[in-house]
């Protein structure tokens, strides 16, 4: 290990559950973060710092002033220019540790690219917002052998969970369908940054220990803490379900894309359209929207104002039209200012 890079992980490798060893072993590793919002963000600073030595961010948003209440890797300018989430996180983590590798990836996470963007990874850590790209991590893990950690905040309340395929339960042998009824957001029911953070700290912490070999050290509960409340409890997940849809009958039902819908997203009044995928030159784009509306747009995002909505246009063609919950607004509005 060279003498510069002793000493910037040298309070990690006193630490006697890493060492010299394990921080050897965390430069070799590689972790792909699906989703960079206020958990994601959390997690991506934690294990850039700690010395991860390849991190790659999946995300399919991009960065809003109201993000940054408790999304720690950004600040106002990239809110100002309404940079992908996964493209600020990374610059922000190159600027505090040039010595390991960060990928951008501005795309969704969906059954069609999920090969090509978790190949090669060690870990999957959980950022998302929504059970519908959890089931599909899940899928993903379990057919492949590889662990994931399951991670959540809402309001004053942390939730996370550990799962390594074939030593114990899946997140379907917990939660075998997506909860009933309306669910609560960010939007709803509002979110401390201090529950962000600490659940970003137990996943990180359970990171460390699958990343330096040490399985033994895992937690093997479901755990949820309500810091407002002060309450705790826990649900062990040292054993699967026989009768598990996912990691008993190994049915993969959302990796094959079934069950697949437009995705409201957390926090604002928003609808994804997700299945157009097709090269968009974001000038031209531009130049035929300022016509019917304002325009703004860099080179990784285009934003378009046409009272009373607002859409972000990617380069592959997705889109996150706001301003309505309604997936066929949202469809309508897509298909007359881009196409069909």
């Amino acid at each position: 290990m060279k003498p510069e890079i002793e000493e910037r992980y040298s309070r990690q490798i006193l630490f006697a559950g890493i060492g010299r060893e394990g921080q050897r072993r965390l430069a070799e590793s590689r972790v792909a973060i699906v989703g960079c919002g206020a958990t994601g963000s959390a997690l991506a600073s934690l294990l850039g710092r700690a010395g991860v030595g390849k991190l790659r961010i999946i995300d399919r948003d991009y960065v809003e002033a109201s993000n940054l209440q408790r999304q720690n890797l950004f600040d106002e300018s990239d809110a100002s220019e309404s940079l992908p989430k996964a493209v600020a996180a990374a610059r922000k983590i190159s600027g505090f540790n040039s010595h390991i590798k960060v990928e951008a990836e501005a795309s969704d996470l969906t059954p069609d690219n999920i090969e090509e963007l978790l190949v090669q990874v060690d870990l999957m850590l959980d950022g998302t917002d929504n059970f519908e790209t959890r089931y599909l991590l899940n899928d993903y893990a379990v057919k492949n052998s590889l662990p994931w950690i399951y991670t959540a905040a809402l309001g004053s309340s942390a939730v996370t969970m550990n799962i390594v395929p074939g030593e114990g339960a899946c997140l379907t042998c917990l939660f075998p369908e997506t909860p009933a009824g309306p669910l609560a957001t960010c939007e709803t029911d509002g979110i401390l940054n201090s529950a962000v953070n600490l659940a970003a700290s137990m996943a990180a912490t359970e990171a460390l220990k699958l990343l330096t070999g040490q399985k033994q050290q895992l937690r093997r509960t479901l755990v949820s803490e309500d810091l407002w409340r002060n309450e705790r409890a826990e649900v062990s997940s040292a054993r699967s379900r026989s009768d598990c849809r996912t990691c008993g009958s190994r049915e993969f039902i959302h990796l094959s894309g079934q069950r697949r819908p437009h995705i409201t997203l957390c926090g604002r009044n928003a609808v994804q359209i997700h299945e157009y995928r097709r090269p968009i030159d974001l000038r031209r784009m531009g130049e035929r929207l300022q016509a019917h509306g304002s325009v703004r747009h860099n080179e990784y995002v285009l934003k378009f104002w046409k009272e009373p909505f607002e859409m972000t246009l990617f380069p592959d063609g997705r889109a996150i039209i706001k301003g309505t919950n309604d997936a066929a607004v949202a469809r309508s509005l897509y298909s007359r200012f881009v196409g069909n």
